[in-house]
């Protein structure tokens, strides 16, 4: 199997970990040999249930029953779709209450930056430094680390970057901006939080000029950092926010969602503004809609600030400088990145799944299921500890 994931399956970087899968349940993942791994990654903040979560999984197959793919998005009334947009806008305050349901997070940005631009009509958008929404033509665009996105130049026009957490920076933000995308929480670069009020300054900015505030909720967003929505935590309110990753419970989604007002804007003049065939797939939306029940009706949410603690208080180390996040959505801050490789990999091979962050080469991701246990927690925490002891 290992010959044929090289030969026929695109690979992403030279050296993919490749390990081989068979089968993954709960807080771990079994590969081919029968060995478990405690999974402290959770798919890259995506299987916010753990694997295979038994209302997700039953969800999906009470909607294999039924049908699959029936139509493009957005002509037939699809019940699935319909209760998990409409428990999206229970969740979210006003006039946050239409959901365009889309295949992936990236999608959903660049729905974003088309609704903005059509909303406005103006086309200058602004992003933040170090940056990541996605890796699609539109969301590459926004990205300002120039040794990524010059193979792939010419690029969107009209896109200009500001410091994040920078107030003064907000100056650049004007009546010919159409919107300003920013991650809640920049992950890539490190789990970075907004500080000092800065998302409230963003929004006050863009409202004196009429800017649409995207705020990208692909990582933070559905419970990892103990409230549904990340910018719950820091007053403030976006006119679009953008969620993925987490809502899926494991199958592959986006979504996008603005008021009623804003989002008419897609569907008429031009009509099809965006169009996706398989947004709002069925079976997607069943298991999304299961895990958004489950995270809204458990008590998962505030277990996440509490695993946070345990954490925390698990990983002191001489060799842990900093540890940046909220929530389950947490990264350990080393001296280099030679010591971020050895503990990953050594990890890997002790039976604990970690993983990089994009920008940050010092940082290990640790964001691992929602429902995690304590005891997960902690042995995941001593095997750390006790790499970090060897070195």
């Amino acid at each position: 199997m290992q010959d044929d994931f090289f030969k026929y399956q695109a690979q992403t970087t030279p050296h993919p970990l490749a390990m081989e899968i068979s089968h993954a349940k709960g807080s771990y993942i079994y590969d081919t040999k029968g060995k478990a791994y405690l999974d402290f990654v959770a798919g890259v903040s995506a299987n916010s249930l753990g694997h295979c979560h038994p209302k997700v999984v039953n969800a999906i197959k009470e909607q294999l029953d039924k049908y699959l793919h029936v139509m493009v998005y957005g002509e037939y009334i699809q019940k699935p779709a319909v209760e998990l947009s409409k428990l999206i806008a229970k969740n979210l305050p006003q006039p946050l209450e239409t959901t365009y349901l889309v295949n992936s997070g990236t999608e959903a940005i660049e729905g974003s930056i088309k609704l903005a631009r059509r909303y406005t009509g103006r086309s200058e958008i602004i992003a933040a430094k170090n940056a990541y929404h996605g890796n699609t033509m539109g969301s590459l665009s926004l990205m300002d680390f120039e040794e990524r996105k010059k193979p792939f130049l010419p690029l969107i026009p009209d896109i200009k970057h500001i410091t994040f957490n920078c107030v003064y920076c907000l100056e650049q933000i004007t009546e010919q901006t159409a919107a300003v995308v920013l991650e809640t929480i920049q992950g890539g670069a490190g789990f970075i939080e907004p500080i000092n009020n800065y998302l409230q300054k963003v929004q006050a900015k863009c409202n004196a000029v009429g800017a649409v505030f995207i705020l990208d909720e692909i990582q933070p967003g559905i419970g990892r950092t103990g409230k549904l929505f990340g910018f719950e935590n820091y007053n403030c309110l976006p006119d679009i926010v953008v969620t993925g990753k987490g809502l899926g419970g494991g199958l592959p989604i986006g979504a996008f969602t603005a008021s009623k007002d804003m989002m008419l804007h897609l569907s008429d003049n031009p009509k099809l503004g965006h169009i996706t065939t398989f947004g709002g797939n069925s079976v997607i939306a069943a298991a999304a809609l299961a895990t958004l029940k489950e995270i809204t009706e458990s008590n998962l949410m505030t277990e996440a600030l509490e695993k946070e603690q345990l954490i925390r208080n698990n990983l002191q180390h001489k060799h842990i400088k900093e540890i940046r996040g909220r929530g389950l959505m947490l990264a350990l801050i080393m001296a280099n990145s030679e010591v971020v490789n050895t503990v990953i990999l050594r990890a890997q091979e002790e039976g604990l799944i970690l993983f990089w962050l994009l920008f940050e080469p010092k940082a290990i991701r640790i964001s691992p299921p929602l429902t995690i246990s304590n005891v997960e927690i902690i042995k995941g925490c001593q095997m750390i500890t006790s790499i970090l002891d060897s070195i």
